[in-house]
């Protein structure tokens, strides 16, 4: 797996599809490498003339590891979140930011089209509001402003996500403990058959896994804040699509986002919920490729994809 030089550290990434073609730069969510990113999704855009850019973010997959920081307590930076108190991170949103920038950079590429997923989104966020220079169009599935008084999580998700595996040097434990919180947080009306789900757990974690650089960049998610104001900074065209059914980060959110980036358009997926399964990946590729060739009208209002 190569890697390049990007902000001060290592960054691990693949490339799919002709350099001539349109950059299309892919940002994953937490914990999540760049293999996150269904195979089918990948070829879907190249096939749609795009030249595709993921990358493992910082603390993730083969990417840098921030290990010397520690790992932090996770109850302790929620408790503190509620409270407003000061967040001590390791690094920042802003630095995934530059980092993502950094790979661009590297790459040789001037601008691209950028997608983000999940705290990916709200990477990407950033990056359109701070390098619009870079970002020909945002695109930010199942993602949140951060802003106070949206809705949280289920407790159902909460807690499902705060466990830790029985054995964690185990690999099967590992692999029932996260195929744990795949079936909470997953879209209901479009579930992963359970073979392919362990086998695509199994996969990532024989590549990577380090509990402590997710729990770093849970650190890094909660002490962003409040990104409204970043929102409604942007300019470039941005297109919001989120799950209906998502427990983790609930519509209103998504919702949130589209309503403070001017000229946002939303795409709401009825029975989707925080991850992107098969079944919609033909959804997903349609709604981006419209998008990221202009053949959107800029439109807030919610527009509701039901199961067919």
């Amino acid at each position: 797996m190569p890697t390049l030089k990007s902000n001060g550290i290592r960054l691990a990434y693949e490339t799919a599809g002709d350099p001539k073609d349109v950059p299309i730069l892919l940002i994953m969510g937490l914990g999540m490498q760049l293999i996150a990113w269904p195979d089918d999704f990948v070829e879907g855009l190249v096939e749609q003339g795009f030249y595709v850019i993921r990358f493992d973010n910082r603390d993730c997959g083969l990417s840098t590891k921030f290990d010397h920081a520690g790992t932090p307590n996770l109850w302790l930076t929620y408790l503190k979140s509620l409270l407003r108190w000061p967040i001590k991170t390791a690094y920042t949103l802003d630095d995934m930011a530059e980092d993502a920038r950094g790979v661009l950079r590297a790459l040789g590429v001037a601008k691209a089209h950028v997608v983000g997923t999940s705290m990916g989104g709200m990477i990407a966020q950033i990056m359109a509001a701070k390098y619009p220079d870079r970002i020909l169009s945002l695109t930010a599935i199942m993602s949140s402003s951060g802003r106070r008084g949206l809705p949280g999580p289920t407790r159902e998700a909460r807690a499902v996500m705060m466990r830790r595996p029985r054995n964690s040097r185990d690999m099967e434990a590992i692999i029932e403990h996260t195929a744990n919180i795949y079936k909470v947080i997953g879209s209901p009306a479009y579930p992963t058959p359970e073979k392919q789900l362990r086998d695509n757990i199994a996969r990532a974690i024989r590549r990577n896994v380090s509990g402590a650089g997710i729990a770093r960049q849970m650190v890094a998610v909660a002490a962003a804040g409040d990104l409204t104001a970043r929102l409604e900074a942007i300019r470039v065209p941005s297109l919001v699509i989120h799950g209906a059914a998502d427990p983790l980060i609930p519509v209103a959110c998504g919702i949130d986002v589209a309503r403070h980036i001017s000229g946002a358009r939303l795409e709401i997926i009825e029975g989707m919920g925080h991850d992107l399964p098969d079944q919609l990946i033909e959804r997903l590729l349609a709604l981006i490729d419209a998008h990221a060739h202009g053949k959107m009208e800029a439109d807030p209002t919610p527009r509701l994809f039901e199961k067919q």
